[in-house]
Order: structure tokens, then sequence, then C-alpha cells
């Protein structure tokens, strides 16, 4: 009953912050959706029973990594730009489909890092296939600091109780 709660008090609150209107027509519409939504999926943000405790560790962990990732981002904006900005012959696109093998267990690790993957420009995760992680690289260098594995070694630190280090 918890997760139905959290999950509807999340969903109506994301839905009056992007609808900005709050008379009874767009409140009614929103409730409606929020509780249709609500009863088909609280699974998906609350699959695991986990405690209180468990759960706000894991947000504090989750805002930590949040920096590091715009960071990523920043970086990876810039290395795009020069790539496409660049008359150096060196700097230039080579794509090629990499496979990244993980040893995230858990699926919202998974889902985590395929996203963070795909938001970090030069890089969409095309497939996830069990631990293997397909990803389309604009060049051998977005490659190479794909299989450095600090985006997994952080995304691991968020999800997984042994911090991070391999069992």
């Amino acid at each position: 009953m918890g997760r139905y709660v959290a999950t509807f008090v999340i969903l109506i609150l994301f839905w009056a912050v992007l609808s900005g209107h709050f008379d009874s027509f767009h409140m009614t519409l929103g409730v409606i959706c929020c509780a249709v939504v609500t009863l088909y999926s609280s699974d998906l943000l609350f699959h695991q029973r986990i405690g209180f405790g468990r759960r706000a560790r894991l947000a504090i962990k989750f805002l930590f990594y949040i920096p590091w990732l715009i960071y990523q981002i920043f970086l990876a904006n810039i290395h795009v730009a020069m790539i496409v900005l660049s008359k150096n012959p060196r700097l230039k696109l080579d794509p090629e489909l990499v496979r990244y093998k993980a040893k995230l267990r858990d699926d919202l690790a998974k889902v985590t890092f395929a996203n963070s993957i795909t938001l970090t420009p030069g890089t969409i995760t095309v497939d996830i296939e069990g631990e293997d992680f397909i990803v389309h690289a604009i060049d051998r260098q977005v490659a190479d600091d794909l299989n450095s594995g600090e985006m997994e070694r952080r995304v691991r630190n968020v999800y997984e109780p042994s911090g991070g280090r391999a069992r």
C-alpha cells in the first residue's frame, strides 16, 4: 500500500509542477491519470521492498552521482564540438559499436548506466544483452573513456550495497 501512495504523491506533484494549472478540471484530470498510472506501474519506482533508511541512502548517493554525470556531459559536449568544428584531420568522426561487459546486478543500476551513457554526447546505448551493453561511440576516444569503467563504478557505488566493489 505504501508504494502506491508514494508513487501517486510523486506523480501528482510532478503533474502539478509541469501543468502549472491548479483549477478543478486540471487537478481532477491529474488525479485520475496519476491514479491509473500508479495502479499499473507503482512497481517500477518501488520494485524492491527496502526500508526507508536504505532508500534514503540510495537517494543521497544518487544525488552525489548527478553532478559528476553533468560534468561528464559537459566534457563530452566539448569533445563533440571539437570534432565537428575542427579542421584537424586527427579529430574526426570514426563511429564504432562497442561491446561493454558490465558487472551490474541490479536492473535499476543497468538502466541508470545505459541512460547515463546515452545522455553523454557521442555515445548511445543501442542494446543490453544480459551483462553486455552495446554502445555506439562517435570515435575511439569516447569508446576508450567508456572502457575505463569509471561510469560503471560510480553507478555500482550508488546501487549496490558492497559500495561498488566487485564480489
